[in-house]
């Protein structure tokens, strides 16, 4: 059993939280009496279970007692993107029906050009680290000021809340996921994450390196499990390769997640770079978010042994998967089987199909969720029976492995046959000159659609005669009607930090009609 409350009783100097770079800490008694006083705001302004907060805040010291303020005063807190435009930022707000604001003064030029008219529901803004002029935009207050009037004791009605995060909204406007909120007790865990414990060997001597924007899904998700183990949570203010792998020697990191893209920047790095810092302590790393190219996984286990896991999920909690190293190297690309719930694959009428066969990946039986105010969205995502799906397609092995094909949105149709960008990405991206790469459909008066690559070449590399060499590269390895018939380069790709790509930002420049 486990929460900061409980840390701060038995181990109040222990760090709950270092940021990696700056080094600057937060102990399990700040930590609690920080939290205590938000969640002290939070019914000041009479805000009771089921309501809603959010924040908008990069990665710094004051994320987890804002996320902590709402988790035991039974709100739903929604972490906004912090790479948005005020826009952007706006729509989530009023959409989530957020009744507080945090954020922060290195978020300040986005933060003040939010129109208020379009967040009607928003009771007071609080920005921490000092004030910025508003020019327009909210009354933003001192949040530090906010909470000096509150005590750090608890609330008298703690109650455990949930997260309730948006999509990254790379095909479209972002999702709010809402789940039910948690039934236990804030000093119990719920079976989520007692499980999560148990096979991400979770303890109180743990430090759990987060290299990822907080708001993502993953890294608030088992950051506060940290929290709840009684660990140390180390962020990374912005993920960099080297300052990863020293961050690892200089905190003697024992876990973290990554995402693949992660991997392949590590794996890029100088013998000299990447082989110099002692990351021998670590003993479990997961990654996830999206499908890792299976030479990569094999590089990463060959360099770090078989510590690594990779699982499969959503925001929406519907179901998982999980996979071990030893068992991916017998299984190479899958994703694993079935932790959480039961995986069906179907065809586009909703039939089972037999192992082997490609189609859309549902979940039954994993847990419940809505995308908030939209019905349609949620009804769309789901067939009769209770079966619901994240957008992948894949199929299963004669074992009963899952694996990835790519999202149901990003396939290309040429020639009336179906094409998954994944594949040659997956291929392209193990070239040597290849620092990133997109691929993705673009229109052909006679296929329909054809294979475009987008590359942004590694650095220093000239593009001169690179387009034909990577072409005759990939046809090296994949069949070769699924290669690119042409190759556009760029200076870097619109990636998230969180390691997902904009897709849509590139595919709209040849879709001009399509763009949205």
């Amino acid at each position: 059993m486990g929460y900061p409350g409980l840390h701060a009783s038995n181990r109040p100097d222990h760090p709950a939280i270092i940021m990696a770079g700056s080094g600057e800490t937060l102990t399990y008694r700040e930590l609690d009496e920080r939290s205590n006083q938000v969640a002290h705001l939070f019914r000041a302004h009479g805000l009771t279970a089921g309501d809603h907060v959010a924040i908008f805040m990069e990665n710094q010291i004051r994320f987890m007692e804002v996320i902590w303020g709402a988790f035991r005063s039974g709100l739903y807190i929604t972490a906004a993107n912090s790479f948005l435009a005020a826009d952007e930022v706006a729509y989530i707000l009023d959409n989530c029906d957020a009744a507080i604001v945090v954020s922060s003064r290195a978020k300040a030029e986005t933060a003040t050009a939010i129109d208020p008219a379009t967040t009607p529901n928003v009771k007071r803004w609080l920005m921490t680290d000092g004030i910025a002029s508003s020019n327009g935009g909210p009354a933003w207050e001192s949040y530090e000021d906010a909470l000096a009037e509150f005590p750090t004791t608890p609330i008298d009605d703690e109650r455990s809340g949930q997260q309730m995060l948006y999509s990254s909204g790379t095909t479209g406007q972002p999702k709010g996921v809402i789940r039910p909120l948690p039934e236990n007790a804030l000093d119990e865990y719920a079976p989520t994450v007692a499980a999560i414990g148990q096979i991400y060997q979770y303890g109180p001597e743990m430090v759990y390196l987060s290299p990822a924007p907080m708001y993502h899904a993953a890294p608030l998700t088992f950051s506060s499990i940290v929290h709840r183990y009684g660990g140390t949570l180390v962020i990374m203010e912005k993920f960099d390769a080297v300052s990863c792998l020293a961050s690892i020697e200089k905190y003697q990191v024992t876990h973290a997640q990554f995402v693949p893209t992660m991997f392949i920047r590590m794996l890029k790095l100088d013998d000299a770079d990447r082989l110099k810092h002692d990351i021998s302590s670590m003993t479990v790393a997961w990654h996830a978010a999206a499908p890792c190219p299976v030479p990569v996984k094999h590089q990463m286990i060959d360099w770090w042994g078989p510590i690594i896991l990779e699982y499969y999920a959503g925001s929406e909690g519907n179901g998982s998967t999980m996979i071990t190293s030893e068992e991916w190297l017998e299984h190479p690309g899958s994703v694993g089987v079935p932790r959480a719930g039961q995986v069906h694959i179907v065809d586009d009428q909703g039939n089972d199909l037999p192992r082997g066969e490609t189609g859309g990946i549902y979940f039954s039986g994993g847990g419940t969720y809505e995308y908030y105010k939209a019905p349609e969205k949620t009804a769309g995502a789901a067939l009769p029976g209770g079966r619901t799906t994240l957008g992948d397609i894949g199929y299963l092995d004669d074992d009963g492995y899952l694996y990835l094909t790519d999202r149901k949105a990003h396939m290309i149709i040429s020639g009336g046959v179906n094409i998954y960008p994944q594949e040659i990405e997956d291929a392209l991206i193990t070239h040597p000159k290849v620092s990133d790469v997109a691929v993705f459909g673009v229109p052909d008066p006679d296929m329909g659609e054809q294979v475009k690559a987008v590359i942004q070449p590694a650095d220093g590399v000239s593009t001169d005669g690179l387009e034909a060499e990577l072409i005759a590269f990939t046809r090296d390895r994949i069949a070769h009607f699924k290669c690119p018939k042409s190759i556009d380069f760029e200076d870097e790709l619109p990636r998230l930090p969180t390691g997902k790509l904009y897709k849509r930002l590139l595919r709209d420049r040849y879709w001009p009609e399509k763009a949205s």
